[in-house]
């Protein structure tokens, strides 16, 4: 392959695999390259100001932990979206060119079909159909005044689990002290 250079890649496209989806739903297409803050100023305006009800994001290849990102974003920055996702394969269709053509005929092409995984999540302020599978029903929301475990409005929501102590370095564990001098407990010995 290092004599070949890719100069085409294309997607088959795939109908969304959502039934009952009304007609205009807005499908936010993630792309590689795509930039998060693009995306979510699209889809934010798209459900607060245009009042949309659903929205899909869908993403393959390396786009899917993109799609996954911007998803989460939306749900914790509008709360009360139920969220179905479906995981399936896409074929994507790369074309390659010789980069040394022959002589005598036209440059070698060389074409791949490749099966990579796609990722599509329905977004809606509706609520959806619980015994589907890939379903999520929305996250609880907390009032705004309420305090989860001294965390701010914009910090942590779950408490942090407590830390194992042998998962922390020797240096960083509370020892007791053996020493005559105290019976304090002092950080940084070592034995």
């Amino acid at each position: 392959m290092e004599n070949f250079r890719r100069v085409r890649t294309s997607e088959e496209e795939m109908p969304l695999p959502f039934p009952d989806l009304p007609p205009d739903v807005v499908e936010m297409k993630v792309k590689e390259g795509s930039k998060i803050r693009n995306l979510m100023n699209f889809a934010m305006a798209q459900m607060e100001l245009k009042g949309r009800r659903q929205i899909v994001f869908s993403g393959c290849g390396r786009a899917v932990t993109k799609t996954i990102t911007c998803v989460e974003i939306m749900k914790r920055k509008l709360g009360g979206l139920h969220q179905v996702t479906k995981v399936r394969y896409k074929t994507v269709l790369e074309v390659w060119e010789s980069q040394d053509p022959p002589l005598d005929g036209p440059a070698q092409n060389l074409t791949v079909h490749k099966n990579v995984p796609s990722i599509c999540i329905l977004l809606s302020r509706d609520p959806l159909d619980p015994n589907q599978s890939g379903y999520q029903p929305p996250e609880p929301r907390h009032e705004a005044g309420e305090d989860t475990l001294g965390s701010s409005s914009k910090g942590l929501k779950r408490p942090l689990p407590p830390p194992c102590e042998e998962l922390l370095p020797k240096k960083l564990q509370v020892q007791e002290s053996d020493s005559p001098r105290g019976t304090g407990t002092t950080a940084g010995q070592q034995d």
